[in-house]
């Protein structure tokens, strides 16, 4: 497969503001090709999870919705509910949560949409062509009805995936709740009896009669279930749990699977900031110290070149001392790895080539 070109910009303003600087790459790298006219943009970002502070400033938003607006789109942010019990596990906590940390329309002069829905159900199912471990991806339903997507994603590490950028950013957070439990989960959902209070929600929703109520107490049928998860979304309790229980080498390529589906038949364009490199992922409650020094700001069609070129990037600077990076044992000659020592994040990206969403090699082009 040929090289894809990514840009490149670093951090150094030189006078100017950062962001005009992130829309002059953008324009380089080829936006304004699109045809954003009367069209519904899709600008997928990780709104934080609520303690964090390593997520992507909303001004970085801004500049980005400013620009499809200033080009004819009709651009809104989006990201789909999280599996986990947290500050964005249903669209008004979620909502809630992006408005805190400055994803509000005062502050973006976009709309903040959870794709997903109010309980992470609302979902499209696509197919994934060349798919080996997914058949029909279930995606966020505002993702899926958007007519162009635009990832804009914060480069850093994930303790499962090795790293977060352009196709985790795609491919896990454009999963609803049920494509979440597809992508971690080689097994079927589970009750904790502890938590669960016997009200039949689970049951109710269930075409398949899976979950059993008795003794005041749900069980789920494991002949029965199907995996869908929609039995997670309406759990008033959060009892009803995935296995999360997924090899990471498996995660990875599920991820560039989904990533796949989210992209598919439409016009797509990447952005990675990769500033603030956190050791795992921004839905954590905390952020740890940055692990290297900001590298700069990356922009590409192609999401699995822009990976690899931010991968490359940071596994070129140095640890910085006071980090998880800077206390591990570096024996593993990969920045993610050493952190995570269980993770192989090119997993993510060798599949990603695989199935035909990109390609591994890239022509950096500094803007």
């Amino acid at each position: 497969m040929a090289a894809s070109k990514v840009y490149f910009s670093d951090m150094r303003a030189h006078g100017q503001s950062l962001l005009l600087k992130l829309k002059r790459l953008m324009k380089a790298a080829g936006f304004e090709n699109i045809d954003f006219d009367g069209k519904f943009v899709a600008v997928k970002i990780h709104f934080g999870e609520p303690g964090n502070l390593a997520y992507l400033r909303a001004n970085w938003a801004a500049a980005v919705c400013d620009y499809v607006k200033e080009l004819g789109g009709k651009p809104f942010l989006t990201d789909c509910n999280t599996l986990y019990v947290g500050g964005r596990k249903n669209a008004l906590d979620h909502l809630d949560s992006a408005y805190k940390n400055g994803f509000n329309p005062f502050q973006t002069g976009v709309h903040a949409i959870i794709a997903d829905g109010l309980k992470g159900t609302d979902e499209a199912l696509i197919p994934v062509e060349g798919g080996e471990y997914v058949k029909e991806a279930k995606i966020g339903r505002a993702l899926a009805d958007a007519d162009i997507i635009i990832s804009l994603s914060h480069f850093k590490g994930h303790e499962q995936a090795g790293f977060g950028g352009a196709l985790k950013n795609l491919g896990m957070g454009g999963g609803s709740r049920a494509g979440k439990m597809e992508m971690h989960s080689a097994g079927k959902p589970f009750v904790k009896q502890k938590k669960c209070i016997g009200c039949g929600a689970c049951a109710r929703i269930c075409a398949h009669g899976a979950p059993i109520i008795e003794g005041g107490k749900c069980t789920i049928d494991q002949d029965r279930c199907v995996g869908c998860g929609r039995c997670i979304g309406v759990c008033p309790k959060d009892a009803v749990t995935p296995a999360n229980d997924e090899a990471f080498e498996i995660l990875g390529c599920k991820i560039a699977e989904y990533a796949k589906a989210v992209c598919a038949d439409k016009p797509h364009f990447h952005i990675c900031l990769a500033i603030d490199i956190s050791p795992f992922c921004d839905c954590h409650s905390e952020n740890d110290a940055a692990v290297v020094p900001d590298v700069g700001m990356f922009a590409s069609f192609d999401p699995v070149a822009i990976d690899v070129a931010c991968a490359d990037a940071i596994n070129a600077q140095p640890p910085i001392a006071n980090s998880m990076l800077g206390e591990a044992e570096r024996t593993h000659h990969d920045h993610f790895t050493d952190i995570s020592p269980t993770t192989d994040w090119h997993s993510q990206t060798e599949h990603a080539e695989k199935i035909g969403l990109g390609s591994r090699e890239y022509e950096l082009v500094k803007v």
